[in-house]
């Protein structure tokens, strides 16, 4: 795959705005864990490679574990996962794919159980700003890092 252009070359004052949300979503006081596990997840919905590469990549720099990286796609079916993240993920699920969920009840109730209404607009963001990048990313064909393997001689 051939990037189609370099976006941040292109219009810096915007992404730099889009940056900013970000800043400013990780000082909110999400946990910086659920922020990476909600930035994967949907960048797992949308199909986003590049954004997949480097969000996990920054959750394992921050200590999360093989196992809950390789079965969050599975999340619902396995004990790895807190009652906090998993409603966090089932409302990512839900705010990714709004045009099909329309955001149901029963996923916002279980967000409000475990967030107050401040952690909730900002996880609410986090979706919102993480889809964005997916969107730019898929668009402008933007290639993930590739790590070599190192040869054993």
């Amino acid at each position: 795959m051939k990037p189609r252009m370099n976006y941040y070359q292109a219009a810096p004052e915007t992404l730099k705005a889009l940056v900013a949300v970000d800043t400013q979503i990780k000082a909110s006081g999400l946990e910086q864990s659920l922020i990476e596990l909600v930035k994967t997840r949907a960048s797992q919905i949308n199909g986003c490679a590049y954004c997949i590469a480097v969000h996990t990549d920054d959750a394992r720099k921050r200590g999360e574990t093989e196992q809950r990286l390789y079965l969050l796609n599975a999340w619902r079916e396995s004990p790895l996962y807190t009652d906090r993240e998993r409603a966090a993920l089932a409302w990512t699920e839900a705010v990714t794919l709004i045009s099909e969920t329309h955001a149901p009840d029963d996923v916002y109730e279980q967000v409000r159980a475990h967030f107050s209404e401040e952690e909730t607009v900002n996880l609410t963001m986090l979706i919102g700003t993480i889809n964005a990048w997916n969107r730019i990313a898929i668009s402008f064909r933007a290639v993930h890092p590739v790590k070599v393997k190192a040869s054993v001689a």
